[in-house]
Formats: structure tokens, C-alpha cells, sequence
């Protein structure tokens, strides 16, 4: 699978879809909240690398649930695979500055 770079414009849909999906226990997106690692397409085949804000949350089928509903809708997109990792672990840090705010989180 070849890399897609920022300008993609299927990898813009593919961020720009994933930035509805809601973690339903925070209600922010999953791409505001850092938890997207990586995007990378092959023709129509896009490759989804994520993480949770947790090793044990139990909302993760959810999310993944979501996300390839979500996905399914962008017409650019024929396949998914949705790969979770936990490498690096997620932390604040990956949040958006707005979702930093909404959270109150500050220093991270």
C-alpha cells in the first residue's frame, strides 16, 4: 500500500468524514481528539490507522463501528481496513487546541 500525502484529495474526504464520528464518552470527534494516526489509500482501498483514549475502553467496536459507517458513505472508498494500535500510546498532547479547550485540559 503506497503512503497518500496530506493533499490527497481522498485522504481530505476520508479526515474530513472521520472528523463526524463523535467518541461517544467525550463527545468530540475522533480526529479533533488525536486518536487518527494515519490515513493511507491504494486506489480505492483506504487504510485507517487509530488508537483509543485507552487500553480497556470498552467503546472501541463502536467507534470502529462508526468509523466504517461513516467511511462507507464517502464514494472515493470501496474497502476499509480499520487497524487499532497502541503504539505510541495516546496522551492530551494529540488533541486539537479546540478540543483542549472544551475539555479544559491545559498544559498538555
Amino acid at each position: 500500500m503506497s503512503f497518500s500525502v496530506a493533499h490527497d484529495p481522498v485522504v481530505t474526504a476520508v479526515r474530513t468524514a472521520l472528523s463526524t464520528v463523535e467518541d461517544p464518552e467525550l463527545g468530540i470527534d475522533i480526529v479533533s481528539l488525536g486518536l487518527v494516526y494515519a490515513i493511507e489509500r491504494d486506489g480505492g482501498h483506504v487504510r485507517v490507522v487509530y488508537t483509543l483514549t485507552s487500553m480497556g475502553c470498552p467503546l472501541g467496536p463502536m467507534i470502529e463501528r462508526d468509523m466504517r459507517n461513516t467511511l462507507a458513505d464517502v464514494e472515493e472508498v470501496d474497502s476499509i481496513d480499520a487497524e487499532l494500535t497502541f503504539d505510541p500510546p495516546w496522551t492530551p498532547a494529540r488533541m486539537s487546541d479546540e478540543a483542549k479547550f472544551v475539555l479544559g485540559v491545559y498544559g498538555a
